[in-house]
């Protein structure tokens, strides 16, 4: 088995803010940091070139991070305060809306995106992970495997 990883660092200054509107800690007021994400792929075999992936061709993520993540507003669909929120939208802010915020559920985003992807290749290469961290301290890692 052969396994690699990608790594989008906290320096690629994929910034966004959000809130945990429904905790109990200061997560619930707008906060942000710059994302950064890992991926984890694994093969059996490698390609002609001897490798699982190809680096290079990443440039699909990187676009989505971009458009998904970098200088963002990202709000749950069920923030009560959502209606206030999304008048911002391309005044003061770019505003996304996903099911769920979270490092969590940022990270399962993200990892059924690649996989998505990744399937749509044909190849015979395994998303084993997404992790995505808000700093050094802190991450959250989905996998469909153990």
């Amino acid at each position: 088995m052969y396994k690699v990883t990608k790594k989008f660092g906290h320096d690629r200054g994929y910034s966004c803010a959000f809130r945990q509107w429904n905790a109990q800690s200061n997560c619930k007021y707008i906060h942000g940091y710059s994302l950064a994400f890992e991926v984890g792929l694994s093969s059996n075999q490698l390609n002609e070139q001897n490798w699982v992936y190809d680096f290079g061709n990443f440039n699909f993520l990187k676009e989505w991070l971009q458009n998904n993540f970098d200088h963002k507003l990202i709000l749950a669909q069920d923030d009560p305060e959502l209606e206030e929120l999304v008048k911002l939208n391309q005044v003061s802010a770019n505003i996304v809306i996903v099911p769920r915020i979270s490092c969590e559920a940022f990270a399962q985003m993200t990892y059924e995106f690649i996989d998505d992807h990744i399937k749509s290749l044909g190849d015979k290469i395994t998303v084993e992970y997404v992790t995505v961290s808000e700093h050094q301290a802190n991450s959250a890692t989905y996998s469909k495997y153990q």
